[in-house]
């Protein structure tokens, strides 16, 4: 079975070498990692301690930002290496000022393990959620250097748990300390064996913590709410604003709208104005217009959408009709009930959201616009649902500084 996995891993650079003759993100994938072990040899030092954290992209970054900030206020002296698979989170957190040296991750096979491990030579590492390199775990745990995984879910389905996964089971041995969100991955991992468990939560509430306290207000939104609800649509894609654009153009509701779309480009921007029968003003543009008199305003630029959250009174987020919904821990911190498609069970906040009746699930228009018209229409049910929000995030407080105080004290 190993060697289906090199396999595997060999094979996926094959496909990122084909994709990269079109796609500007592969191609990234290749640069980002050309000459890696020289550049990391010549700017990595070789007489301080070093800690590595990986995670897979932006997303888990944002889950490992918490702990890393965490520790680095408990540990000034300590060098922080930071790796990532993806460009879309390189590209994006490349200059992050609480890492000294911020990578790509060479490919998972011996001799790249081998030859990191040498350069680098950790005197801790930490992965994110599921980061589960097998060459990394089993020679970090030969040469005995603790390490840690966070934020991780387990479940069934995963090749550790099934009885030809029994190999790949193994490299879980090298976490000192497995960091779970929930109490079925505690369980799970007990019932094969491993105790060297904690269910500490999620870190990403500390993160949209900080970052709903350090939103600021902006005057375009100010100026386009005008005093009325709003309902914001984050992160969405095609098929998540073809519901949203006709709910949009047949509601009566004295109510304003944000389209906040997941790929900001000119042909998605294109797409939601050529469907929107209501008055839009875009975001870029907003000064030209007359944002009162407008009903939508499109987000048509990046790193704005968690200060519009907290102007909103209801969200809708997208990604539930594709690979799986995107973040709706920011909106729901703002105390925002939240609505979203079908593929939504790989996340534990969007399971417990569901439980306590704060989000909601919807598979088609006519759900769509039942839950909207029931939250829009009834003032007093939207302040009750806001609150279970709002609390249920606030409550969920707290997991880095169970992990930092349980691996340094």
């Amino acid at each position: 079975m190993r060697l289906l996995y090199d396999i595997g891993v060999r094979g996926y650079k094959l496909l990122i070498r084909l994709a990269s003759l079109r796609s500007e993100k592969a191609r990234k994938w290749l640069d980002g990692r050309r000459n890696i072990f020289s550049r990391l040899k010549e700017e990595l030092p070789s007489d301080k301690p070093i800690y590595w954290f990986h995670v897979a992209s932006l997303g888990e970054f944002e889950q490992g930002r918490p702990v890393i900030e965490a520790i680095r206020k408990k540990e000034p002296d300590v060098k922080i290496l930071l790796t990532f698979f993806s460009p879309s989170g390189y590209e994006v957190r490349k200059n992050y000022e609480f890492a000294d040296y911020v990578y790509y991750l060479p490919l998972d096979t011996p001799y790249n393990v081998k030859r990191f491990l040498d350069i680098v030579n950790p005197e801790m590492a930490f992965f994110v959620k599921y980061e589960f390199w097998y060459h990394y775990l089993t020679a970090l745990k030969k040469r005995e250097i603790p390490t840690y995984i966070f934020s991780a879910i387990f479940r069934p389905s995963q090749i550790f748990f099934k009885p030809w996964g029994r190999w790949y089971r193994k490299a879980l041995q090298a976490y000192n300390h497995i960091f779970v969100q929930n109490q079925e991955s505690l369980n799970l991992l007990n019932k094969f064996g491993f105790t060297n468990v904690s269910l500490s939560g999620d870190t990403r509430f500390d993160r949209v913590g900080q970052i709903a306290d350090a939103a600021p207000r902006l005057a375009v939104l100010d100026e386009f709410a005008n005093g009325k609800k709003l309902v914001i649509a984050g992160s969405t894609w095609k098929a998540d604003e073809t519901l949203l654009l006709e709910y949009i153009n047949s509601s009566e509701h004295p109510v304003k709208y944000v389209i906040a779309p997941h790929e900001v480009s000119d042909k998605s921007i294109q797409r939601i104005t050529e469907a929107l029968d209501k008055k839009y003003v875009r975001f870029s543009t907003a000064g030209n217009g007359d944002l009162e008199g407008a009903d939508v305003l499109i987000l048509d630029g990046y790193g704005y959408l968690t200060s519009v959250y907290r102007y909103g009174n209801l969200a809708y987020i997208g990604g539930g009709f594709g690979s799986g919904i995107h973040n709706i821990l920011e909106a729901a911190t703002f105390g925002m009930p939240v609505v979203f498609g079908p593929n939504y069970e790989k996340f534990q906040e969007a399971l417990d959201l569901l439980q306590k009746k704060a989000a909601f699930c919807i598979h088609d228009y006519d759900e769509l616009k039942s839950v909207m018209d029931e939250y829009l229409d009834d003032d007093k049910k939207l302040q009750v649902t806001s609150g279970l929000a709002r609390d249920y995030v606030s409550q969920s407080r707290g997991a880095s500084d169970l992990i930092v105080r349980y691996i340094f004290n």
